[in-house]
């Protein structure tokens, strides 16, 4: 692990508040490793080795059926990823692999166990990530059986926005496909919707995503106070 990267890491919700020993002892049993973009992390079905916390890069988790992809999730630095498998002690139910080069530190999973058992805090930061876990998979399910596409994208939008402090100016971070697989569409039916909300104040060039009409945007989408929050 870098110098410069220890602070940050150590400030993440999960090991902010640990007793500063447990928190060197878990860092002393981790790897950091580097990964090339496209390299699978872990298949469902496997026994979870590591919590994995991404340093740098991007990551996505995904599932598979019938030699069909569908995205999960888009996990952004700096952040952990797959706790409930590690805490559980179960097999993956999704798989991951890097979007683009990647720093990932990998925590024994074997350690943090045992680390969770004797300290506090970090037992109730694991309660607390699990616990939004599961209310962002609900968030994410009422949004998919609730909304139209076009509805699901507006949303999409206004939601990295707030996540980016009221940005107006976004850029996709991987393929517009990979947004698609997200939101639960074919990149044709995603290229209609982008169309569509040029009529509600959004602009897009490439990857560059633009809400020139921010009140216009917000009326055609409806987001829910409670549905469409970014919690952490």
């Amino acid at each position: 692990m870098r110098p410069n990267e220890r602070p940050e890491i150590a400030s993440l919700p999960l090991f902010a508040e640990m007793n500063d020993g447990q928190r060197e002892r878990v860092f002393a049993a981790s790897l950091v490793q580097a990964f090339p973009p496209q390299l699978t992390l872990f298949d469902v079905g496997q026994q979870p080795d590591f919590l994995y916390v991404l340093i740098d890069g991007l990551v996505e988790l995904y599932t598979t059926n019938a030699d069909r992809d569908s995205t999960l999730a888009i996990v952004e630095p700096v952040s952990t990823f797959i706790l409930a498998a590690l805490i559980t002690d179960q097999p993956f139910l999704m798989a991951a692999r890097t979007l683009e080069s990647s720093r990932i530190m990998l925590i024994p999973s074997g350690v943090l166990r045992d680390v969770i058992k004797q300290d506090g805090a970090l037992m109730r930061q694991t309660m607390h990530e699990l616990a939004v876990g599961y209310r962002n998979m609900v968030r994410a399910l009422t949004d998919m059986k609730m909304r139209q596409s076009t509805e699901r994208l507006g949303n999409f939008i206004l939601l990295e926005s707030q996540k980016r402090d009221g940005e107006k100016n976004l850029r996709l971070r991987g393929e517009k496909k990979l947004l698609a697989s997200l939101l639960g569409m074919t990149p044709e039916n995603l290229s209609r919707a982008f169309s569509a909300l040029s009529k509600h104040g959004v602009s897009v060039d490439g990857s560059n995503i633009e809400i020139t009409d921010h009140a216009a945007l917000v009326q055609f989408a409806r987001p829910d106070p409670f549905l469409d929050m970014f919690e952490s």
